[in-house]
């Protein structure tokens, strides 16, 4: 079976974060996360070419195979979001050329739900939980990173659920005859991850 990169982006003109993680028989492993740190750069079109340029290495680099991006938040002001969206378009084309086309895209609040049970948690809370599910001591640098990582993970929980699997692929009908194990006298039971459910796992 061909390994399962997913490349996750928090989009930003003045930080943007990058967190990669492989799906390896079927379970989360941390690969590399990191930043790029866009504050000095005056020009608002070379940091369209420099965020161009940095996703395209990381897609080389580790042979990304899926994307996951952070979308824009919508109670920001238009500017912002025009910016936000300038940045992960540029993130989503240089995924593109490379020949990642398998790209999705999670609100900021999705994410922090799938990771902690609480789609209002912190950034911190956010970090503590990656910690423990990946495996990965990270350094404070690394805090602003933590959102692409987490989008990354909320897109493994996402194709890794049964739920995922139903959607598009036929619908219930298909998948109780796919999964006829899953259906009792009492209707279907599916096993959702504690995560899905909102019971915080901290």
């Amino acid at each position: 079976m061909p390994k399962t990169t997913i490349i996750g982006i928090d989009p930003g003109t003045n930080l943007l974060g990058f967190g990669v993680i492989d799906v390896i028989s079927g379970k989360p492993v941390f690969v590399d996360m990191g930043v790029l740190d866009l504050r000095k750069e005056a020009d608002a079109y070379s940091k369209l070419r420099q965020i161009y340029d940095t996703v395209t290495e990381v897609c080389k680099t580790y042979h990304g195979t899926e994307m996951a991006l952070e979308s824009p938040f919508y109670g920001k002001n238009a500017q912002v979001i025009l910016k936000l969206g300038r940045a992960q378009g540029a993130a989503m084309i240089a995924a593109l050329e490379y020949g990642i086309t398998d790209i999705h895209e999670y609100a900021p609040r999705e994410a922090k739900q799938a990771i902690t049970g609480n789609g209002a948690a912190s950034k911190e809370q956010v970090s503590v939980m990656l910690r423990k599910t990946l495996g990965v001591d990270f350094q404070p640098e690394h805090l602003d990173a933590t959102d692409a990582l987490a989008i990354a993970l909320c897109h493994y929980y996402n194709i890794s659920s049964p739920l995922a699997k139903v959607k598009g692929s036929g619908g219930w009908e298909k998948f109780i005859k796919d999964h006829p194990e899953r259906v009792n006298d009492g209707g279907i039971f599916i096993r959702v991850p504690s995560r899905f459910n909102g019971i915080n796992s901290e």
